[in-house]
């Protein structure tokens, strides 16, 4: 055996190493779309996905863009002295950094989830927290009571023009 080729067998034997190190983190028995499902979907229930669904594209592309912009908007007004990192109007997701309220001085972070295109409580879930952990119900019920509430005034002046 050449030098080249021992090398060539070493590099083979080491990425076949590598890949199965990498395969080690699944539980046996169990296929790795399994364990991706339930790390992306937990045990909600999902249809399952693959590589090949990204190239295929949303299967039902009629709840894509589907959010209440009330409600979207009405967050991004109630909650502006956090500062956004990310948005996404297509699934309705809203993240929020850390940022302290006028006047108060506990500094808050914000996931805002708008679900469903109808002006509707059961439209909008907020996860919002602490640097010490999630918030009491009260407050997060407040805070969308808030949401809600400047959401259907923005309906109203819709509805005036």
């Amino acid at each position: 055996m050449t030098a080249t080729s021992r090398k060539a067998a070493i590099l083979l034997a080491a990425a076949m190493l590598a890949l199965t190190a990498c395969g080690a983190q699944f539980a046996p028995g169990r296929s790795t779309d399994e364990v991706l499902e339930e790390e992306i979907y937990g045990n909600r229930g999902a249809p399952r996905s693959t590589l090949w669904d990204f190239f295929r594209g949303p299967q039902d592309r009629s709840r894509i863009g589907k959010v209440n912009k009330y409600i979207w908007n009405a967050a991004l007004e109630v909650l502006d002295f956090l500062p956004v990192e990310s948005v996404d109007p297509f699934t309705g997701v809203i993240t929020t950094g850390y940022g302290t309220p006028p006047g108060g001085g506990r500094a808050y972070r914000a996931t805002i989830y708008v679900t469903d295109p109808a002006l509707d409580a059961r439209s909008l879930n907020l996860a919002l927290q602490t640097r010490a952990g999630p918030v009491s119900a009260e407050t997060a019920r407040a805070i969308e009571d808030a949401i809600l509430t400047r959401a259907r005034q923005l309906r109203a002046q819709d509805k005036r023009l």
